[in-house]
């Protein structure tokens, strides 16, 4: 009896561990689905995209600036990327999000694929992909843990705003992200939009320092050198300064 009573014990517990486990997931996730790629393919027809046959296609909408170069930076790498192209959107998607990524990780974005022509899909991607058209990227998955919690946590906020669809990968490991153009920018103009009206400046006068100006303004050092990318302590009379 005393054995029965400890199985059922044990029964029970598993059940409010998983139900526990099953709330805690609930805020969302990047499994993917054929929903999600369904949803891509609808917003590429939606904003009109061409889905780019062959290299020659893609050189073609360069020129015309359909599609703009990506060019690597401080915050992001491009790791064997044969066409280093994307949507304005998508680039400017790229950028905010690497120099967040470096800022909050200390490494660089690795950017594994942009657009990619129907003539260089691989086998194994779907007919739904939207990387013909220019408005997804792949990212390499860090092999840092807290990279790794800080991108996704980042990915999936923004798949709550309705702005982009991301899912993990496995085969191979990656991020596939893809940026719905127009709801992005109107996203990304109402942040800059809110953050002009509560920024703060002030100009270097002579004997100010950092550490002055974070007691003036009730903030830190840090955080002054993080709102102007400061590298050093240095500033220069004269120096306009985010102080909030």
């Amino acid at each position: 009896m005393m054995r029965m009573l400890r199985l059922r014990h044990g029964v029970v517990l598993s059940l409010l561990l998983l139900a526990s486990w099953t709330v805690d997931t609930s805020g969302g996730s990047l499994k993917g689905s054929r929903d999600s790629m369904m949803l891509q393919n609808r917003m590429a027809h939606r904003h009109d995209y061409t889905f780019l046959r062959n290299p020659s296609h893609v050189h073609k909408f360069a020129k015309l600036g359909y599609i703009e170069k990506v060019e690597p930076n401080r915050d992001f790498e491009l790791y064997q990327v044969s066409f280093p192209y994307a949507r304005p959107a998508l680039k400017l998607f790229i950028e905010r999000l690497a120099r967040q990524y470096r800022r909050a990780t200390g490494e660089k974005l690795v950017v594994t694929s942009l657009t990619r022509p129907h003539s260089h899909q691989p086998h194994n991607s779907s007919s739904l992909s939207v990387h013909p058209t220019g408005m997804a990227v792949d990212l390499r998955i860090s092999r840092n843990r807290s990279a790794r919690r800080w991108l996704e946590k980042v990915l999936l906020d923004l798949e709550k705003e309705g702005v982009l669809e991301a899912t993990k990968e496995r085969r191979p490991p990656h991020y596939h992200v893809a940026v719905f153009p127009n709801q992005y920018e109107s996203y990304v103009r109402a942040l800059e939009s809110r953050k002009a009206r509560r920024s703060v400046t002030h100009k270097v006068a002579r004997g100010d320092t950092l550490w002055e100006l974070a007691r003036r303004y009730d903030t830190s050092v840090g955080a002054i050198k993080r709102l102007n990318d400061l590298r050093s302590g240095d500033i220069r009379v004269g120096q306009v300064l985010r102080v909030r």
